[in-house]
């Protein structure tokens, strides 16, 4: 094979590469960015679903139960314990910072794979993170599994990026 398609392959590859990886870090940028305010989020999401704040939460069952119930709490804290939410305004930096690691990845896929690896730790550790603090803070199972599908979604396309990289490697 001459020089050319295999230059060619491997501009293909890592197009596809950074746009993947861009997707990713796009999605740890939103999920920083909306835990910021999450009081109003959930007051827009229970209004789209019907969920009522004057339902009592002894009359609602199921997912309009445990809305009403965090909508509840939400905003108890807003109202008497504003502090509490500098938490979740941490765990939306967190998100932010993560995602700043994966951008040299994008310009450097070859030297970087490292970063990806560290991701799926990552993303793996979501999971017993769920399953284990998650009945300690009274969260419903169905919740729970939700939390972990991020951490099994985050997975996926950092592992098709490590698939493009060791493809990229075999056109060097």
């Amino acid at each position: 094979m001459s020089a050319t398609p295999l230059a060619a392959a491997f501009a293909a590859l890592q197009r596809r590469y950074r746009i993947v990886l861009t997707l990713f870090i796009i999605g740890l940028i939103l999920s920083g960015v909306t835990a910021f305010p999450l009081l109003t989020e959930l007051r827009w999401l229970c209004d789209l679903l019907g969920v009522d704040q004057t339902t009592a939460l002894a009359q609602s069952s199921g997912l309009a139960h445990w809305l009403a119930r965090v909508r509840a709490g939400l905003e108890a804290n807003a109202r008497d314990y504003p502090f509490i939410a500098y938490g979740t305004d941490w765990l939306a930096f967190g998100h932010l910072a993560i995602a700043v690691f994966f951008i040299r990845p994008v310009f450097k896929p070859l030297e970087s794979d490292w970063v990806l690896r560290c991701g799926l730790v990552c993303c793996a550790g979501v999971i017993p993170l769920a399953l284990i603090a998650g009945p300690l803070r009274g969260i419903p199972f169905y919740w729970r599994l939700i939390d972990c599908s991020f951490g099994v979604l985050g997975a996926i396309p950092l592992l098709y990026c490590l698939r493009l990289t060791r493809r990229m490697r075999a056109t060097t």
